[in-house]
């Protein structure tokens, strides 16, 4: 093999994402939410209602993820779906109540990411989503 697995690009990048998650899934197990599913309520309390299709573009999410998320966000009450071709998402008000419980948490778990990377950690992952985009 040209590479090991431990020069994997895939590999590495993969495991930050699961070590970064772990901090966001230990805070958001009172919420009785998913990573993924904090992201969707995130990106509709900042964009207003949303086509569907919209979610997976934005978020790099498969269809089935954007559906399977949005199904058990929509059972929480924490969204409305409406049954169009290409169904529009928007927040409730109890998704509007979570979302704004979940941004002090959002942002002392950035904090600490942040602090331990420091901003020039920071700057190469933009870097990087930038070249690889």
């Amino acid at each position: 093999m040209k590479y090991s697995l431990d020069q994997c690009v895939g590999n590495k990048l993969r495991r930050l994402s699961r070590i970064v998650d772990n901090q966001f899934r230990s805070g958001l197990k009172d919420f009785n939410i998913t990573e993924n599913q904090m992201t969707l309520l995130f990106l509709l309390h900042a964009m207003g209602t949303v086509d569907q299709g919209v979610i997976g573009k934005k978020l790099f999410l498969e269809r089935s993820s954007v559906s399977r998320n949005v199904n058990v966000l929509e059972r929480n009450g924490y969204v409305t779906k409406n049954a169009a071709y290409r169904p529009q998402i928007a927040l409730t008000q109890e998704g509007t109540v979570l979302v704004e419980q979940l941004i002090p948490l959002w942002e002392n778990i950035m904090d600490d990411i942040v602090s331990e990377i420091g901003n020039d950690g920071v700057e190469m992952i933009n870097d990087l989503e930038k070249k690889l985009m």
